[in-house]
């Protein structure tokens, strides 16, 4: 089996008038609004970012440990990956032992996020330090017909990583760290807005 990730983003102004629009065409909501801890890890040799790789442990009402990686194929109009993820019972023991093997903290990023279901796919309405977002998980048909239910322009989709976002505006204004959290955003105030077109896809299906 593949286990791909199959998802796009939506840069949200009014996070609230999208969840009434999932509230009007009968989604579900799966999981109230819940905060997130998340810990990427990498070698001495940055081997899991040479190969476009991520190993994360991540801390909500559960804890889970994910490795994402390219497919050899895959389609140019998402963000795709290949995913193994799984449960583990304890997030400090686990932090200590990926370390113990080896791996150490690269970053840390913090998020609200509130998951529905609408027509068989994942929609997380996500919080981040720089601004909110939706993002919707499925199969591709399903992913373009949920955008299109909810008024969303496919061009603006956005199909890279909260982390890839923040490397850029962490260019773009010289943000002095390198954490995604709320407390450092308090510091040094930064949104995503002015920074929206270079990330959008482009082209409306």
């Amino acid at each position: 089996m593949e286990h791909l990730e199959i998802e796009v983003k939506f840069f949200l102004s009014d996070p609230d008038d999208l969840r009434n629009r999932l509230l009007d065409r009968g989604a579900r909501c799966i999981r109230p609004r819940t905060f997130e801890t998340n810990v990427c890890y990498e070698t001495a040799d940055n081997r899991l970012q040479k190969s476009n790789c991520l190993l994360r442990l991540r801390k909500d009402p559960d804890t889970t440990l994910a490795f994402k990686s390219s497919p050899a194929e895959s389609d140019p109009r998402f963000k795709v990956y290949r995913e193994l993820e799984v449960r583990v019972d304890d997030f400090t023991t686990m932090d200590a032992v990926l370390q113990s093997l080896g791996f150490f903290r690269r970053q840390s990023y913090e998020k609200w996020r509130e998951i529905w279901r609408h027509n068989h796919a994942t929609v997380c309405l996500d919080t981040m330090p720089f601004g909110s977002f939706l993002e919707i998980e499925g199969d591709a048909d399903q992913i373009i017909t949920i955008a299109h239910d909810l008024g969303l322009a496919w061009e603006h989709r956005i199909r890279c990583s909260y982390l890839s976002i923040f490397a850029v505006l962490r260019d773009q204004e010289g943000l002095p760290f390198g954490d995604v959290t709320f407390d450092n955003f308090k510091s040094v105030p930064c949104r995503f807005d002015p920074y929206r077109r270079r990330f959008e896809a482009g082209e409306a299906a």
